[in-house]
């Protein structure tokens, strides 16, 4: 028998009743369960009797052992009773006596409650997308550096050339002067064909510790194509105009996609703020282990770990503001994600199979592996999970339409 003795905002208080004869039955099993692993002496395992194993585990320990296994089997039927949606809960009292049932009162942290602002009446202050001559002059430069060729130069070396050299061991190799450290591109700026230099080796205090003998095989320079239209065919355009037309469409689309991307952006930013909802500390804590995971993440990727990180923001001074930063991003993303699961609840968007299966496309193509692997890897909550970010999805982008 479960009751809600009393309700505030997300914390709920529940009163669970387990009868007499549950009681005695969970704990016989128990006691099974545990005789069928505990080596008593003078029994094979498993033959002991009930009655030895109980006094030889002691009947305290085998009692809390009960509480707990009654509570795991009884807890969650006794929340589904109630329609409750926990994210975390803890025992605050417990009542177990001799030959009488077992009572325990939990509080519960309950999916919270949400409404959302009056957001049809929403400003968003994202200015249209422009493309000026000028971005398409420096997309044409781009494209120019990209289809540049290195070519040899019978001359000093200079900032953006590249080097190729070989040292006194014997090994050749190019350096690029632009990405070079600084003492190394100190030694070699203004050397050309055939000169030797003796390049700095330093420690990790940036002390010279030796020198190696260097000697410069050839130097080469980035040599852009013109612009013009023999360069325009090499890109598969008809003219140098047609290509001018299309990076200028190009453009337009990254700046449409952006300018989209910067309203939905606005738009949830906005929705999560005016959102009325208590949010449970539970979802909070588990918002913030997700963004360290990530980080820990980057950084091993970086060859650090995250308890050094933290450690050097200790040592800096820094490590409070870290938590507090890191506390305000936690609770955005929760917020932005009931938010979105609260929009779609208003809208209801229909997801029709043939938009469900370009969407599974799409996620397969980005995680790199077949449809029928992703639905394998995912399973069918993954699925459902996945399906509801595409509803949500789609009521956002209804809203965005509403607003015009």
């Amino acid at each position: 028998v479960a009751e809600i003795l009393e309700r505030s905002g997300y914390l709920v208080k529940v009163r669970v009743e387990v009868p007499a004869d549950r009681v005695k039955a969970s704990y016989e099993a128990l006691l099974k369960d545990l005789a069928s692993r505990v080596r008593v002496p003078g029994f094979r395992p498993g033959k002991a009797p009930l009655k030895v194993v109980e006094a030889r585990l002691g009947r305290e320990a085998l009692l809390q052992d009960l509480k707990e296994r009654l509570v795991e089997e009884t807890y969650p039927e006794a929340v589904r009773e109630l329609g409750l949606s926990p994210v975390a809960a803890r025992v605050v009292e417990q009542d177990l006596s001799e030959g009488e049932g077992f009572r325990y009162v939990a509080e519960v942290e309950n999916y919270p409650e949400v409404r959302l602002p009056d957001w049809r009446s929403f400003a968003l202050e994202v200015s249209p997308p422009e493309v000026t001559e000028e971005m398409v002059e420096k997309a044409l430069e781009e494209l120019r550096q990209r289809y540049a060729e290195l070519v040899p130069v019978e001359r000093e070396a200079q900032e953006k050339d590249h080097l190729f050299v070989r040292t006194e061991e014997g090994a050749e190799f190019p350096i690029d002067l632009a990405k070079a450290l600084p003492h190394v591109r100190e030694a070699l700026l203004g050397k050309k064909a055939g000169d030797v230099v003796m390049v700095p080796v330093l420690n990790d205090k940036g002390e010279k510790v030796r020198e190696v003998r260097t000697e410069v095989l050839e130097v080469k320079t980035l040599k852009l194509p013109e612009l013009d239209e023999e360069f325009a065919k090499t890109l598969e355009a008809e003219s140098l105009e047609d290509l001018k037309n299309r990076v200028r469409e190009s453009l337009k689309r990254q700046a449409e996609r952006a300018y989209e991307e910067a309203r939905e952006r606005a738009f949830l930013e906005k929705l999560a703020e005016g959102l009325e909802v208590e949010i449970p500390p539970s979802m909070l804590r588990a918002e913030e282990r997700h963004l360290l995971e990530h980080l820990a993440e980057d950084l091993y990727r970086q060859g650090i770990s995250l308890e050094a990180y933290l450690e050097a923001l200790k040592e800096k001074g820094e490590l409070e503001k870290f938590q507090e930063d890191l506390r305000k991003e936690a609770e955005k993303r929760v917020r932005i994600a009931l938010a979105r699961e609260k929009l779609a609840e208003e809208l209801n968007p229909e997801v029709s199979e043939e938009e469900w299966q370009a969407y599974l496309q799409a996620a397969a193509r980005a995680y790199g592996v077949a449809v029928q692997d992703l639905r394998r890897q995912f399973g069918e909550e993954g699925l459902a999970r996945l399906k509801e970010r595409l509803r949500q999805d789609k009521a956002v982008q209804e809203a965005l339409k509403a607003l015009g």
